[in-house]
């Protein structure tokens, strides 16, 4: 069985690294977006075992994205991680108050990166 992850960021190089810890867990297909918006068109179409999403962004932004996500019935069970350079304990605690299950603030190691994928893809 296909287990497909999304990756919402607006930066290649991230979505790269991003990508490349997922490819060294295995057996995952990689969906990438660069935006809220392409991700909202994107979700219908694969059935999502994890979504991973900056919050800078242009169009719609990751708050927007996750908050969608979690009030929608057909998408609130998939585990959604925001990856931001937005480390404030405000944002943070926004990011979770909006249903994100993890947060996780760049620059971080491939390692913890890998961690938190491993706890919601295993």
């Amino acid at each position: 069985m296909t287990r497909y992850v999304l990756i919402v960021e607006d930066s290649s190089a991230m979505r790269s690294f991003i990508a490349s810890a997922l490819d060294a867990l295995n057996d995952f297909q990689i969906v990438e977006t660069s935006n809220g918006f392409e991700a909202l068109k994107v979700l219908p179409r694969y059935k999502f075992d994890l979504i991973l999403t900056d919050i800078n962004m242009p169009d719609i932004n990751g708050l927007e994205l996750v908050s969608f996500i979690k009030r929608s019935p057909e998408y609130s069970h998939i585990p959604l991680i925001i990856i931001t350079t937005e480390g404030s304990e405000r944002d943070q605690q926004k990011g979770l108050a909006l249903g994100a299950d993890e947060y996780l603030i760049k620059p971080f190691k491939m390692q913890a990166l890998q961690r938190v994928l491993k706890n919601y893809l295993s």
